[in-house]
């Protein structure tokens, strides 16, 4: 079917246009074809976003090079999301080098922030090994005006050399911060107190406490109490129990501001000679739940770490504090229950949450949540009771699925033999707007093949070619076997395909 042309075109006009092709290719012909239409029509920086989106999640990257190459000719201002994207393309197709070229590029674009840029690609170099780009490509744009701070690289840096077991040189680069123009934040010290503790540097842990005592924590942050837990932990494994008391007294007075009858219900003799390890934990982290600053913030920060750690029991009775408090629990912190229930294969609990435990607090589902239920449900091979959330959040007001949970559910589908199901997602999906990707669909068309439905096999591979695709050579193999089974006519309809 042939584009509609409004009588006067917009970049947001052409941008809705665009997103509704299914064919990348196509979406770029008419991109490109909309300046002979309209002469007096020119591109901005968020319809080349769009465009560079498209090529880039389906792995057109020469194409997607060439619209860069036009918007930077163009010379019309762009945001830092439209290189994040690109950068992020190039990564996922193995072509770094173009992304570190892309990112050096930069001075030729109207683009006058390049921080996120700069920090997707450092994030990639890191996940890569590759540290020494990183160090150069930091050297050679920390101190631009254009990167508006440095914070965020440093913090990444030092969590790499605190993975590598080199947290002497993460103390360093935290040390040196401010001789960057910038000051570390709670996440640089949540990362540097984990590393000095996981190697056994408790002195050197101890004293970095206390200096969080009075640069960040002079009001009492209850956001600051996964940074003290750390410590603590770390001492009582240490068998250091009489030190951590001691410590943790300090914490609830000094950071946390908490009353004197928060810190005087530890039972001592418990804690001596290293005995009842555990159990002296169990009661610190009591100790701190108690007397953490009243908040939302100090609570979330407190469950949201517990749940990360898959301490499922203790993050239970921070929600419980909270309740007592009169606090409501936030969609992030059952975000993080509901996760650390399906890592640990409770998947049947991770429903109840959203199913009973948020109701009875009046907290509404959103899609983050209903994702990770689904795909804890793909996961332990309950894909059929996983497409009942995909009904119920089609019927909740304000919250719509996105690509990852058609994504999501098409594959459960596809591993557990349901291909029939998975076609029928697989259509909402495409009446979305959402298309799946090359590998989803070539399992699709096997499995439907598997099954005897050749009819909707077509249907699929139609799909895939007109989304600029092709399937592999044993999706051909099984499509060539299943004709073999049918009668001649619908012999024919393939051969119209090919």
């Amino acid at each position: 079917m042939g584009i509609r042309w409004p009588r006067v075109l917009t970049p947001k006009q052409l941008s809705q246009i665009i997103q509704s092709e299914k064919n990348p290719l196509k979406a770029l012909q008419v991109f490109d074809e909309a300046k002979f239409k309209y002469p007096t029509y020119h591109h901005n920086g968020p319809v080349y976003g769009t465009m560079i989106n498209i090529l880039g999640r389906s792995g057109r990257t020469a194409e997607m090079k060439r619209v860069i190459n036009q918007m930077k000719d163009d010379s019309c201002e762009c945001h830092d999301s439209i290189f994040v994207s690109a950068i992020r393309s190039y990564a996922l197709a193995g072509l770094t080098n173009e992304a570190m070229s892309l990112f050096k590029s930069l001075p030729e674009f109207n683009c006058i922030d390049w921080t996120r840029s700069l920090n997707t690609l450092l994030e990639i170099l890191v996940e890569e090994s590759k540290l020494e780009s990183v160090y150069q490509l930091f050297l050679e744009n920390s101190c631009r005006w254009e990167v508006k701070s440095r914070a965020y690289f440093l913090n990444l840096l030092m969590n790499v050399l605190c993975r590598m077991k080199r947290s002497d040189l993460a103390l360093h680069i935290f040390q040196e911060m401010s001789y960057q123009n910038c000051y570390p934040n709670k996440e640089s010290y949540r990362i540097l107190m984990r590393g000095l503790c996981e190697e056994k540097r408790l002195n050197e842990a101890t004293h970095l406490l206390y200096s969080m005592f009075w640069r960040i924590s002079q009001k009492g942050s209850g956001e600051d109490v996964v940074v003290y837990r750390t410590l603590l932990e770390a001492l009582c494994d240490n068998e250091e129990g009489e030190e951590a008391i001691s410590i943790l007294g300090k914490a609830l007075r000094k950071g946390l501001k908490a009353p004197k009858r928060c810190y005087k219900q530890i039972d001592h003799f418990r804690c001596q000679n290293g005995a009842d390890t555990e159990d002296m934990k169990v009661l610190i982290n009591e100790a701190l739940i108690r007397g953490i600053v009243p908040s939302s913030d100090s609570y979330s920060a407190m469950a949201v770490d517990f749940y990360a750690e898959g301490k499922i029991d203790e993050g239970n009775k921070v929600l419980t504090e909270m309740h007592h408090r009169g606090f409501k629990p936030s969609v992030g912190i059952y975000e993080a229950k509901v996760a650390a229930l399906c890592r640990a294969g409770q998947v049947d609990e991770a429903v109840a949450v959203i199913d009973s435990e948020m109701m009875q607090k009046n907290c509404v589902p959103n899609i983050l949540l209903y994702n990770g239920v689904i795909k804890g449900l793909c996961h332990e091979r309950k894909s059929t009771s996983a497409v009942k959330y995909l009904e119920r959040i089609t019927r909740q007001v304000g919250c719509a699925p996105n690509y990852e949970t058609y994504e999501t559910l098409v594959d459960g589908l596809c591993k557990d033999g349901k291909y029939v199901e998975a076609s029928k997602i697989l259509e909402q999906m495409s009446s979305n707007s959402f298309w799946p990707r090359v590998e989803t669909l070539n399992s699709l068309i096997q499995g439907l093949c598997q099954v005897g439905d050749l009819h909707t096999a077509i249907m699929c591979l139609e799909d895939m070619i007109s989304l600029a695709s092709t399937p592999n050579i044993q999706v051909w193999q099984s499509l060539l076997d299943s004709i073999c089974c049918e009668n001649s006519g619908i012999e024919k309809q393939l051969q119209t395909l090919l």
